[in-house]
């Protein structure tokens, strides 16, 4: 497993790298593996969002991050029943994320460091400097080097409480590095790398060295239907849908975001 800032991530979610499938009903043949138990309660402890409750949250012995409804808050967005129409987060939970987002980010902007600060002290055992750029550059909508507030909680609020097609339209547009609307196997395998760096060498059970390469090869031959050297949105998505290992490894995202 990987253990960092106090999270423990389940190697299995990186599917079949060791030959081995991860279905429903799968058990490890020896010690303690057990699926991963990430519920949405532990999503909200997660890497962006614990970092933003963190800031967000009243000091004190008494104080809890462990969920979004903290007490009332005096820091309001402005346009706050537009995020609350344009997001599944409720008036309260978006007060207590600006709220911290201001305390971390004064300007009203987040930029790519302070991304490569956040992954680094929670997965201090490897190296989230690539992972956190392209995971930047995926909320980072208007290509402008920073993120308004705004654009932080719409991001959010699709990988925490979309839909499976929404999710999937999210995780196409971080895999599509140059954002050209296709997904080439140079730019898969640089995401798949990215994350391995950051966690794959400290998962149990171990991934190999050459796991990245493998995933990617055997999901591209999935994808690239029409075999034209690149992924289409309706390629990515009706194969992930269709696929339950692709799905399960799509779902490793959710788990680093």
């Amino acid at each position: 497993m990987i253990r960092g800032h106090g999270k423990v991530v389940d190697g299995s979610l990186l599917g079949d790298a060791n030959g081995m499938e991860r279905g429903p009903g799968a058990q490890k043949r020896s010690g303690k593996w057990q699926r991963p138990r990430f519920t949405r309660k532990a999503l909200m402890k997660c890497c962006l969002v614990k970092w933003i409750l963190a800031s967000a949250a009243p000091q004190g012995p008494d104080s809890s991050d462990s969920d979004l409804e903290l007490s009332t808050v005096r820091h309001q967005p402005e346009g706050l029943e537009q995020l609350q129409a344009q997001t599944k987060f409720t008036k309260k939970e978006l007060q207590s994320l600006y709220r911290g987002f201001k305390n971390e980010c004064p300007s009203g902007l987040v930029d790519e460091d302070t991304f490569k600060n956040i992954y680094s002290q929670f997965f201090p055992q490897g190296d989230a400097t690539t992972y956190a750029h392209f995971l930047f550059n995926a909320f980072d909508i208007d290509r402008n080097g920073s993120i308004r507030f705004e654009d932080f909680v719409i991001g959010l609020s699709v990988l925490l409480r979309g839909s499976v097609t929404e999710k999937l339209n999210w995780a196409f547009n971080l895999y599509d590095i140059n954002k050209d609307g296709y997904i080439t196997k140079e730019e898969m395998l640089a995401i798949m790398k990215s994350i391995y760096d950051m966690m794959g060498r400290y998962t149990y059970p171990s991934v190999r060295d050459d796991a990245p390469s493998e995933h990617v090869e055997k999901f591209f031959q999935k994808m690239d239907r029409n075999r034209d050297g690149v992924v289409t949105i309706d390629e990515f998505i009706e194969t992930c849908q269709k696929d339950e290992n692709i799905m399960s490894s799509m779902q490793l995202f959710e788990n680093v975001i």
